[in-house]
């Protein structure tokens, strides 16, 4: 479907549609997308992630983002690789080389008497792809913004000239900490904490450790590390140190330090973390908290016990309690 609009910017009308079967996709979503975990890398699921490249032949070969796939052209025809099973695949992700919006522009080419008129679409590939496959996906499409300039740009370590990806070398794909604030705190577990290419690779300059293990980055360090020493247990308790957990963070934001939160499956501990700072930093609701992080990383969850001090913490941010956490964590 398509809504219309006028632009006269440059002196000239031309028609502007904006694409409403297709969604715009920030490099940070996608770069998530890669990351999701279960026991292995959800990307190991044939029917999960569809990422599909529109540039050209010599760019793919190039470098192109890993497990995308070339979309081939022939006269005004996508050809999608016959393994791909678009109404099945939960996230279809298309991008050219640096499309920024969904804006398609109708030039009107007729001549000053208006005698006559050719209509001409101009807009990036990934759109008029997203367009040609639209129809065949039960999710719409989402077409990466800023294309594989953006993207490579930021996350240059997911570049890659592999083409065929092996169901071993999936298994075998080791995620990288997700993203929650661009550029600056991500959400790990404790063997991304522990991985010196991550580190380097996120340009990690800070570390809040919610567990009981103890890492090989920053020890003794207590400028660049908070390590919250608390059990994965129902009877353990991390109201105590939230305040000095968001003065911490807010520190090293004020720095431009990169954070890594983690604890030992960067599902619980380190997810309440990050929940209790995003209270304090958007002065937000724990449910509006929750959904965004949820959104970043679906498979985190907090334990009951830590539900509940998460809950106290709102009222004492917010001043009163706001969410209804038997609905939200339900």
């Amino acid at each position: 479907m398509m809504k219309r609009g006028f632009t006269d910017g440059d002196g000239s009308q031309a028609e502007v549609l904006w694409l409403t079967d297709l969604v715009l996709c920030e490099p940070m979503e996608l770069y998530n997308i890669l990351n999701q975990v279960t026991k292995l890398s959800r990307l190991t699921e044939p029917n999960y992630l569809c990422l599909l490249d529109v540039r050209s032949k010599q760019e793919y070969d190039e470098s192109h983002v890993i497990t995308a796939r070339r979309v081939k052209k022939i006269a005004d025809e996508y050809l999608i690789p016959e393994s791909v099973d678009l109404e099945c695949v939960k996230y279809c992700v298309v991008y050219d080389s640096n499309t920024s919006c969904l804006n398609l522009i109708l030039k009107d080419d007729s001549d000053n008497s208006g005698s006559s008129r050719n209509d001409q679409f101009a807009g990036g590939t990934a759109i008029g792809c997203g367009k040609a496959i639209a129809h065949l996906t039960r999710y719409p499409v989402k077409i990466l913004r800023g294309g594989y300039e953006s993207f490579s740009a930021k996350y240059h370590f997911f570049r890659t000239q592999k083409i065929i990806w092996m169901p071993q070398e999936l298994d075998e794909f080791q995620a990288y900490p997700v993203e929650i604030v661009p550029g600056r705190i991500y959400l790990g577990d404790f063997r991304q904490a522990c991985d010196p290419k991550i580190q380097k690779d996120l340009k990690i300059k800070a570390h809040v450790n919610v567990s009981m293990e103890t890492g090989p980055f920053f020890a003794g360090d207590a400028d660049k590390l908070l390590h919250i020493q608390i059990e994965d247990s129902l009877e353990a308790f991390i109201s105590p140190f939230l305040r000095h957990l968001c003065h911490f963070i807010d520190i090293h934001l004020d720095l431009g330090s990169v954070i890594l939160i983690f604890s030992t499956l960067g599902i619980s501990r380190s997810c309440a973390a990050i929940l209790a700072y995003l209270m304090h930093r958007n002065e937000q609701t724990l449910k509006k908290s929750w959904e965004y992080v949820k959104k970043c990383k679906n498979s985190v969850r907090p334990n009951q016990a830590l539900v509940a001090e998460l809950s106290q913490w709102e009222a004492i941010v917010l001043g009163g309690l706001v969410t209804d956490t038997t609905v939200a964590f339900s």
